[in-house]
């Protein structure tokens, strides 16, 4: 998450939508501030100094300390400014403070400037560098990481960096079997995008960059948003817009129709398709058409955007048509649009253990969301989390599963209200969380429904980007002993944010100055300790797929230390320690015969083993050697895949269809079989590296390998799985063991 944070502007520079192509030789615009970000500033500083959590004065120190993150905001791999541009500006190191104070806001946006024009420096010498031959015999190497590095002393060695790295670009596509030219114009294209994409950028982000490498050098979870990302913020929150429920992609330069939603206005009109191209929006019946080529990708779903009822025109080039073919008008109604991607969602899947089937339902829940504004109002059937996991956990004992397993792995939490009503779904009443704010006032969230509405055995599957509200519930169903953490150990965020409006300290109707998140509170467990810094340590541990020093808490140089507080006052539910131990046995003696989890060890010890090294060769015989060993490697693993598909998976592991899919198929329509799915899915995961981006590869290709890995086998799930079943068997034949587990006791088993 860190290295995602601080590589803000490279990625919009170089994954932010392309446009028309500009020549490098044209000089970029010179970024300017506008009069209400200075103000939006003023106001930002006045609240963070004096209400965050962590009481921080804007001062010549945080001056130093924004003057360095906005620098490595810029530039986090360290390939564009050399130290030289760093030292050039030491005048105002110590003085951001007084020109936010002072509403002069030149010094941020002239290092911004900068840093375009040696974006564009380096990007034109790697455009020439494509015209030179490079030696592939040569025994040396590329070192892909660099946040960790120094600043290049000289413009000598910074050249030398973009050499190996173009060199690199080079040779993954001649690995790929690409032939010289081919390869000279898929890079030159590509780095022209960079360049056409980063003069994209305007001040509305350049000001977000800057506020956020203050806001963030206070504490890692304080962020400054402008009124654009704002609106994006409040929309994954309340997962729903109104528009018309296509999902867009840049193309070079077009705007590109990714996917469309079931049942949305575009889905329903049945006159777009994946891969049409929008070139013009008119507002309206009559309204004129604005051309959108080559336009930002957000500044079209601007355009595309409104009000509920409103019509929208779409001028289309279609899919499979040449770019001087006929256009197509299409004119859509918004409408609401639910983002249903992100929402709860259910499976059922049958484990065989010793001869008897365990059903064990999962939930998978993506984010905590929560409509604030539809609650706010009154709106009795505001979207909810809980409320959704609170369905499906009613259909899942429709369907007779025996355990429950919910999965938040890389859920980066939301609501903290979403939290504790999902806490509650699995507890009678009782505190789940505590907060203490700035002044070290301690307040309790408490479940004050009574009854639950699961009360059998559950099972919580987290990893480390499982956050914050997902640290709450996991937490509070591991304090009470209500259910089994599976997995890796969590993020560590134990902090509470709040979204301030700028806005209405300025006056006005109109949003002008964004908002501010801000921790306001530190939460801690029910038992009185933290996640902060630490996580939430799993009872059963799966192997961890991200690398802590550079993801999670603890990678942050300023995170909040840990620390405790008195506990509160609750009933345990129930004691997993002595089942825990039977369980840990019965998963380690499993994995140890289970040659897919060993698979995934050892592709974790390679990628660990990768990053340690930092290094890359840039010898075509090395790296076709390892090439060669990869594919051998992979060969083997899909020849026994496809085998196990093709005779319907694992003897003792079935997931059972979904009852939505079998109408379909017993209506006629095209349900690809098991088999085939897991068929595709192996020959996408094992995709051998192609050295293209994502946007230089064709539109239904990248939908394919997308698809395949969404169907490619969740080793850590299905062991995960497992263990539940493994919980239930034993609590079916040992009362005594259950009513320690279970906050109710069972029946004896028959």
């Amino acid at each position: 998450m860190k290295k995602q944070i601080m590589l803000v502007v490279l990625a919009v520079a170089m994954s932010a939508q392309a446009g028309a192509a500009q020549s490098e030789k044209i000089a970029a615009p010179q970024m300017k501030p506008l009069a209400q970000q200075t103000q939006a500033a003023l106001w930002a500083s006045r609240v963070l100094s004096r209400y965050h959590y962590k009481t921080t004065p804007l001062d010549d120190a945080m001056s130093e300390k924004i003057f360095d993150r906005y620098f490595k905001s810029l530039d986090a791999e360290k390939l564009f400014f050399v130290q030289a541009d760093i030292d050039q500006f030491a005048a105002v190191r110590g003085k951001l403070d007084d020109a936010i104070a002072g509403e002069n806001l030149g010094a941020p946006f002239a290092i911004y400037n900068m840093y375009q024009q040696r974006f564009d420096e380096r990007i034109g010498y790697a455009r020439e560098l494509l015209k030179s031959k490079f030696d592939f015999s040569a025994d040396e190497s590329y070192q892909y990481d660099r946040e960790k590095a120094a600043w290049p002393k000289s413009d000598d060695e910074v050249r030398e960096l973009w050499r190996k790295r173009v060199k690199n670009d080079w040779l993954r596509l001649k690995l790929a079997g690409k032939e010289d030219k081919a390869i000279r114009d898929t890079l030159d294209k590509r780095y022209e995008n960079y360049l056409s994409r980063s003069r994209k950028l305007n001040s509305e982000d350049v000001f977000q960059i800057f506020m956020n490498a203050y806001a963030m050098s206070i504490e890692p979870h304080t962020n400054y948003l402008g009124p654009r990302a704002s609106e994006n913020f409040d929309i994954a929150m309340r997962l729903s817009l109104e528009g018309i429920g296509a999902v867009l992609q840049t193309r070079d330069e077009y705007t590109v129709i990714r996917e469309i939603v079931p049942g949305s206005p575009a889905g329903l009109s049945g006159k777009l398709k994946v891969g049409d191209r929008i070139v013009g929006v008119g507002q309206g019946e009559h309204g004129p058409f604005t051309e959108v080529l080559g336009w930002r990708i957000d500044d079209v779903v601007t355009q595309i955007r409104g009000a509920k009822d409103s019509v929208v025109r779409l001028d289309v080039l279609p899919a499979d048509a040449g770019p001087d073919a006929k256009h197509a008008t299409v004119s859509l109604v918004r409408k609401k649009i639910s983002m249903e991607e992100q929402a709860a969602k259910k499976s059922v899947i049958e484990v065989k253990d010793n001869g008897v089937k365990r059903r064990v339902g999962v939930i998978s829940l993506p984010t905590f969301y929560q409509d604030f504004e539809a609650r706010r109002r009154g709106d009795k059937d505001f979207k909810s989390a809980a409320r959704d996991v609170a369905r499906l956990l009613g259909e899942l004992k429709k369907d007779k599963v025996e355990n429950v397993l919910i999965d938040l792995r890389n859920n980066g939490g939301g609501s903290l209200n979403e939290a504790v009503e999902l806490t509650g779904l699995f507890i009678d009443r009782g505190p789940v969380v505590q907060q203490r704010n700035a002044t070290g006032k301690v307040d309790i969230e408490s479940d004050t429904n009574p009854g639950l509405v699961w009360d059998g055995p559950v099972g919580v599957l987290i990893n480390r980007g499982s956050a914050s509200a997902s640290e709450i519930f996991a937490a509070a169903l591991q304090d009470y002993g209500r259910g089994l953490i599976i997995g890796e150990a969590s993020f560590g965020k134990g902090t509470v944010q709040q979204l301030i409006n700028l806005d209405t300290f300025g006056g006005g109707d109109k949003a002008r100055y964004g908002e501010l998140k801000m921790t306001i509170a530190q939460f801690f467990r029910i038992n009185g300790g933290t996640t902060q810094l630490r996580g939430v340590t799993p009872d059963i541990k799966l192997p961890a797929m991200s690398d802590s020093d550079s993801f999670g808490e603890s990678s942050y140089d300023n995170a909040l230390p840990w620390t405790s507080i008195k506990p509160a006052l609750f009933v345990p539910a129930g004691d997993l320690k002595d089942i825990v131990t039977l369980l840990d046995r019965k998963h380690e003696a499993r994995v140890a015969k289970d040659k897919d989890f060993q698979y995934l060890q050892e592709d974790i010890a390679l990628v660990s083993k990768q990053r340690k090294e930092n290094l890359i060769s840039l010898n075509e015989t090395v790296r076709r050697k390892e090439r060669d060993s990869q594919e051998a490697r992979a060969k083997l693993r899909e020849k026994r895949l496809l085998v196990a598909a093709a005779g319907n998976g694992s003897d003792d592991l079935v997931v059972l269809p979904d009852p939505k899919e079998a109408l379909n198929k017993a209506l006629g329509k095209k349900t690809a079989s098991k088999a085939a799915r897991q068929v595709a899915a192996v020959r996408g995961a094992l995709r051998t590296d192609d050295g293209l981006q994502g946007d230089e590869r064709a539109l239904t290709a990248e939908l394919d390998a997308e698809k395949a890995a969404k169907n490619a086998k969740d080793v850590l799930l299905n062991e995960a799985v497992r263990i539940l079943a493994d919980e239930v068997g034993l609590i079916k034949t040992d009362t005594r063991l259950a009513s320690r587990v279970l906050p109710y006791m069972p029946e004896p088993a028959k």
